[in-house]
């Protein structure tokens, strides 16, 4: 348990998919699933973070097992209130926690009236100052990108919920671009692929171990030119005979599985920069960009999308980590972040 004078200031990368938290001075100290389980007749929380995420799919009737955040904003208010305060809890004494400024990782994309449901949210767990920080910002700060440069950098946030595209310069944001197809499209595109190539119905977590282990943009080549094929097993039920069924998963399977969405986000890629003025577009294709998120860390994404946009592209040593790394790190200029960020400070 941290010592509460030590935390004071805090970050949060509210996602879809996980939820990340940044001590001042301490780093990362929580990184849980977004997903929390209740018991629906006595109304109370049974589990959250990794412990509730292991109940998805064989929960019974009267425990929900639920994720709050859907494509990047709050759809159940209570449950992502009862779920942060339980991440927050685990982070810090949390009792003993007043007066901290928190800063919070948002969508580019999210409504002033879904910025204010996620303050009230942090409001609740005692917090005096909350900014909210478009998440592309957070990730390039994060990333270690100079954001306050008048030469553009360029950013892609791949997430659960959202892939947040932003063109940076002089402190902002110059353009951008949200999409709502990230980590979730991806699991749901191989759940699709898996039934209709394979007859096979796998659930959300088996269709993520396949994207982590297999998941490809494109398949490498060897030395004479010939694809390089990996397979995993993966278990569910067969469509045909309604019994459990084991099969051997390719990358090949992953890529064509996984094809529609990467071209999404190559066309928002695509589509940001046009919409940036002549010098900016200048800046990127000599500085070309940088992929974050966990979706960004999809095997030979960056590769394809150097191929199909020509600029070069690497992807984060943090790439996992950054936007919670970069509300965190955003809070040693506090004067810098109420330029970068929108304050909330009402009663």
């Amino acid at each position: 348990m941290l010592n509460f004078l030590a935390a004071k200031d805090m970050g949060i990368d509210l996602g879809t998919a996980n939820t990340l938290i940044y001590i001042k001075d301490s780093g990362i100290v929580l990184n849980e699933p977004s997903v929390i389980a209740m018991d629906n007749k006595r109304n109370v929380t049974l589990a959250v973070g990794a412990e509730a995420k292991q109940m998805i799919g064989k929960a019974p009737s009267n425990i929900s097992v639920v994720r709050p955040l859907q494509d990047g904003v709050i759809s159940d208010f209570d449950r992502t209130a009862d779920m942060l305060k339980a991440f927050i809890e685990k982070a810090v004494a949390a009792n003993k926690v007043k007066n901290f400024r928190i800063v919070v990782g948002v969508p580019s994309g999210v409504t002033e009236v879904e910025k204010r449901a996620v303050e009230q949210v942090v409001k609740q767990m005692g917090a005096t100052e909350v900014y909210i920080l478009e998440e592309p910002m957070a990730a390039a700060i994060g990333v270690g990108l100079d954001v306050d440069s008048s030469t553009a950098c360029m950013i892609a946030d791949i997430g659960g919920g959202t892939t947040d595209i932003a063109i940076i310069a002089l402190g902002g944001i110059v353009a951008s671009s949200s999409i709502r197809y990230a980590g979730d499209k991806f699991n749901e595109a191989i759940i699709q692929y898996i039934r209709k190539r394979h007859s096979l119905l796998i659930g959300e977590r088996t269709a993520e171990f396949l994207k982590i282990n297999v998941g490809t943009a494109s398949i490498d080549l060897d030395q004479h030119g010939d694809e390089i094929i990996e397979s995993v097993k993966a278990s569910g039920r067969d469509l045909l005979n309604g019994l459990p069924k084991t099969l051997d998963i390719t990358n090949r399977d992953m890529m064509i599985a996984l094809q529609e969405s990467v071209d999404v986000i190559v066309d928002g890629i695509k589509a940001t920069i046009e919409k940036a003025p002549p010098e900016i577009a200048a800046d990127i294709a000599d500085r070309g960009m940088v992929l974050s998120g966990g979706g960004g860390r999809i095997k030979n994404l960056d590769r394809l999308i150097e191929k199909r946009t020509g600029m070069s592209v690497t992807v984060a040593d943090n790439a996992f980590e950054a936007v919670a790394t970069g509300t965190g790190m955003s809070l040693n200029d506090i004067e810098k972040l109420k330029i970068y960020a929108s304050t909330v400070n009402r009663r």
